[in-house]
C-alpha cells in the first residue's frame, strides 16, 4: 500500500496567530531539513519560547522528534544545550503536525556574529575564548556518552556576558552509540570553528605560532595526537605555555 506524501513544505504562521490554544506566533526564527522554528509567546505565562514545527515526512510517527526531546532530557545538565520543555500537536492543512518547545535563547548565530566584527574575525584573545567554551561545554555531553555530531559556525548561538561569551548549541544530529570516531570528530569539528572565527585561510599565514600550535594545519592526524577529546582540548587552554 502507497504511503502517502505530505503536502506541507513550509509553514505559513503569520505573527499573532495563535496555536494549540496556548501559543502565540511572535516571528519566524529559521528553518532547516527537518522543518522550521519560531518564537511564540505561551499565553498563560507570557514567556517566550521557540518552537521547533516539522514537517511530517522527516518526522514520521513522531520518532524524531521524540528521540530528540529524550535526548535533550537525559543531557538537561549540560548548560550548553538549549533545555526542552514540551510537544504539542496541531492540524494544519488538515494535517497532524507535530512541534516541539525549547526555551528561547538570546544572540546570534556564530556565522552572523563574526560577519560583525571587525575584519569579520575574532582576534586571538577573543577566539581562545570561544573555543574553550565551546571545548567546555562539548566535554560535558561526552562524559554522559553521547555526542554532537555536527558543529559548525551555523548551528552555534552566541551573546556577550562581560569579558566572556555565553554559547549555546542548536541541534544535535545523533542517532547512535557514542564511539571514539564520533567524540574525535567533534574535537575536529571544534578546531575547525577556531580556526574560521580566526579567518580561515586567508589569515591562517599571519597567525601566531599559539594559533598554528591548536589548528595543526588541520590536519586530522596531528590534531587527534593533540587532543583526543573535548577535555584534553579544554584542559590544553587552560594549562597552555605562552611564547616569551
Amino acid at each position: 500500500m502507497a504511503v502517502k506524501r505530505s503536502n506541507i513544505t513550509s509553514f505559513d504562521f503569520f505573527p499573532g496567530r495563535v496555536l494549540a490554544r496556548k501559543y502565540e506566533v511572535i516571528k519566524r526564527l529559521g528553518a532547516g531539513w527537518e522543518g522550521e522554528v519560531f518564537l511564540v509567546k505561551e499565553q498563560a505565562t507570557e514567556i517566550e519560547r521557540a518552537a521547533k514545527f516539522y514537517y511530517p515526512e522527516r518526522n514520521p510517527r513522531n520518532k524524531n522528534l521524540l528521540f530528540y526531546a529524550k535526548k535533550l532530557h537525559k543531557l538537561r545538565q549540560c548548560a550548553i544545550l538549549i533545555q526542552y520543555q514540551t510537544q504539542e500537536t496541531i492540524t494544519y492543512k488538515n494535517e497532524s503536525v507535530s512541534f516541539m518547545v525549547s526555551d528561547f535563547v538570546e544572540g546570534d548565530i556564530l556565522d552572523d556574529f563574526l560577519l560583525k566584527q571587525p575584519g569579520k574575525r575574532l582576534d586571538l584573545y577573543q577566539a581562545l575564548q570561544l573555543l574553550h567554551a565551546l571545548a567546555e561545554g562539548i566535554e560535558h555531553i561526552h562524559h554522559m556518552r553521547e555526542y554532537h555530531g555536527d558543529l559548525h559556525t551555523g548551528n552555534i548561538i552566541i551573546r556577550r556576558h562581560g569579558i566572556n561569551f555565553e554559547i549555546k548549541l542548536l541541534d544535535l544530529f545523533h542517532w547512535g552509540k557514542c564511539t571514539s570516531e564520533n567524540i574525535h570528530d567533534d574535537v575536529l569539528n571544534l578546531i575547525r570553528i577556531f580556526y574560521d572565527a580566526l579567518g580561515g585561510q586567508k589569515f591562517y599565514k599571519k597567525l601566531s605560532p599559539v594559533a598554528k600550535g591548536i589548528i595543526c594545519g588541520l590536519k586530522r592526524s596531528l590534531i587527534l595526537k593533540k587532543f583526543r577529546s573535548a577535555g584534553e582540548l579544554r584542559d590544553y587552554l587552560e594549562t597552555m605555555q605562552w611564547p616569551e
